[in-house]
């Protein structure tokens, strides 16, 4: 990881007017991202792809809770991205937050940003990302949030800790295979091979014999195992042969322990688990592979099993291969997942309380669809794949809607709607035109500051589509305080929701033909994206904005913009709306 002295950097920021804005108190921390072009073999096969300071998987940023870190990455790649910083709620700055045509629009190459990213409420594992077309698929790495100076876990100090990372590899340049997929309608590439720290594994070819990654542990001792699930476009199991997990955190927040012989994960989803090396010692595969909740005649998905080898340190004599994890679910093992998840629960004590809204002044009924749309002579069946929430597919505005927002321009978004425009058997197996044919539109909900909401998100079987949606929502947290199959029944379903110790996430499934509801309190002034992290079904259009208005004081209103924001090339803000300060913005 490129890095200098602290010193140096807090000079150059004040230079650059960037530092003014830091959190107060904590540790400041810089970082230098260097994105380039870099070879790298997978699977037999060497492609060109962008990779940060030339390393794939990315570099681990690590900071304490409180904390205040900068990251200036430099583009010299061959075309523009973004970096979003998942879990991380990034108080009143949403210039920060990172996704394309949302908050900013993208670095070109030969340019450069500085992201400020604070680490206020966060402790324990997140992750950061692209957040443009599919670049996340290289462009990856894990933050490691500590308890702040002072304080500790709430569980007994491991012994070590391991950062393991969940990723998919894709044969040839993917943007391009993205693009043309898009133009012509048609479905989008599943991932070739699965990854467990960057390597598939010795059960996929036989060229990855040497693409293993090894984890020594020693007898006895307990671990703290960072998960971070960078998986593009599936949800994952993960095990480790003849050994439980204890999970103790998710998405940034503690957890009450699961004691459990594998996991499930969305894409997005990260964890912190505890791990004993308590068995015989010898070699054990821990493997990850795909949980596939689409339609049973849906069968071309990746069935690959990534796998990592846990060694034992010692002498001892061990003959063969390693033992592979015999609890790890198949490929469709629903229960499996449901069991899993519905486990999740804050730990709700006096030092970690929860804070779930109870007085509601805004229900929001989000319908998760897959649709279509008819389109020119380029698609290949006249009809374009399309994802929506309440029939409204995300349409990228020529502007990212936060300068929209800011500069008060109108014409770039309209009003999300609350409710669907039909209200239908939403997990039938028949459903009328005017619910399969949608339109494209860029749609944001307006929040009151402290404005409580709570949200259902509805699954549907629309063109026989039905599968599990990971959401994942910008800018905070929410608590899940009920799930369930099947279509949501406003009077039997909310006496079962949990308003006692929900978790508290950022990203949570709906599953398949059913739905979840979720609270979070609006407290956070900006703009702030909530999609499903399905890769597909983002770039389909399964995505939506919050827009959180500002409260009375400066303290619940949102910063200004920092110097230096990407300019947008398809579009110029005009120059009544800039101010002599604002010249440098786009």
């Amino acid at each position: 990881m490129a890095s200098r002295s602290i010193l140096v950097h807090v000079a150059a920021l004040l230079l650059i007017g960037v530092l003014p804005f830091a959190a107060h108190g904590g540790t400041v921390h810089y970082h230098d991202f260097i994105v380039k072009e870099t070879n790298v073999t997978r699977l037999c096969m060497t492609k060109s792809v962008l990779t940060v300071n030339d390393s794939f998987l990315g570099p681990v940023i690590k900071a304490r809770r409180g904390d205040t870190v900068y990251v200036n990455l430099h583009n010299q790649g061959d075309y523009g991205l973004t970096l979003h910083w998942h879990g991380v709620r990034q108080p009143r700055n949403p210039w920060s937050d990172g996704p394309e045509f949302i908050t900013q629009c993208a670095i070109q190459p030969s340019t450069n940003f500085t992201y400020e990213i604070n680490f206020t409420e966060e402790e324990g594992t997140v992750w950061w990302h692209a957040h443009s077309d599919w670049t996340r698929e290289t462009v990856h790495g894990a933050i490691v949030v500590l308890p702040a100076e002072g304080t500790t876990y709430p569980f007994p100090e491991p012994d070590g800790e391991e950062i393991i990372i969940l990723g998919a590899w894709y044969v040839g340049k993917l943007n391009l295979i993205v693009e043309e997929d898009l133009a012509q309608g048609v479905n989008m590439p599943n991932s070739n091979g699965y990854l467990i720290n960057g390597y598939p594994g010795d059960l996929i070819v036989e060229c990855t014999m040497r693409q293993t990654y090894r984890w020594v542990v020693e007898y006895g001792k307990t671990y703290l195992i960072r998960l971070v699930t960078a998986v593009l476009d599936a949800e994952v199991f993960f095990a480790i042969a003849g050994h439980n997990l204890t999970v103790v955190g998710m998405d940034g927040a503690y957890i009450k322990p699961i004691v459990t012989p594998y996991i499930a994960a969305s894409p997005g989803r990260t964890m912190d688990i505890l791990f004993t090396a308590d068995q015989t010692p010898g070699l054990y595969y821990m493997a990850s592979r795909e949980h596939q909740s689409e339609d049973a005649t849906v069968t071309g998905f990746d069935h690959s099993n990534a796998t990592a080898i846990v060694e034992y340190q010692g002498n001892y004599s061990y003959s063969g291969t390693p033992l592979f994890p015999d609890d790890l679910p198949v490929y469709r093992d629903f229960k499996a997942s449901e069991i899993f998840t519905a486990q999740i629960r804050s730990l709700a004590s006096q030092e970690y309380p929860v804070d779930v809204p109870l007085d509601i002044t805004t229900r929001m009924f989000v319908v998760v669809s897959m649709n279509v749309i008819y389109c020119d002579d380029s698609c290949q069946s006249g009809h374009e794949i399309l994802s929506t929430l309440n029939n409204i597919s995300w349409l990228d505005p020529p502007v990212d809607i936060l300068k929209a927002y800011y500069w008060n321009i109108s014409g770039i978004y309209g009003d999300f709607p609350d409710y669907p425009p039909t209200w239908y058997n939403f997990t039938g197996d028949y459903f009328d035109d005017s619910i399969v044919f949608t339109s494209k539109g860029t749609k944001v909900k307006v929040l009151n500051f402290n404005e409580t909401v709570e949200l259902i998100f509805q699954g549907t079987n629309v063109l026989f589509g039905s599968m599990n949606h990971p959401m994942h929502l910008h800018g905070q947290s929410f608590y899940v305080i009920g799930s369930g199959y099947g279509n949501f029944n406003n009077e039997t379903d909310p006496l079962t929701f949990n308003l006692v110790n929900p978790p508290k996430l950022n990203t949570y499934p709906v599953p398949k033909n059913g739905w979840i509801a979720i609270r979070f309190r609006a407290d956070n002034p900006g703009v702030w994206f909530f999609h499903c992290h399905l890769q597909h079904h983002q770039s389909w259009g399964m995505a939506g904005v919050f827009i959180v208005l500002n409260g009375d004081t400066e303290e619940t209103s949102m910063r200004p913009p920092p110097p230096g924001m990407p300019s947008c090339p398809s579009w110029t803000i005009p120059f009544e709306f800039l101010d002599s300060d604002m010249k440098n913005i786009s």
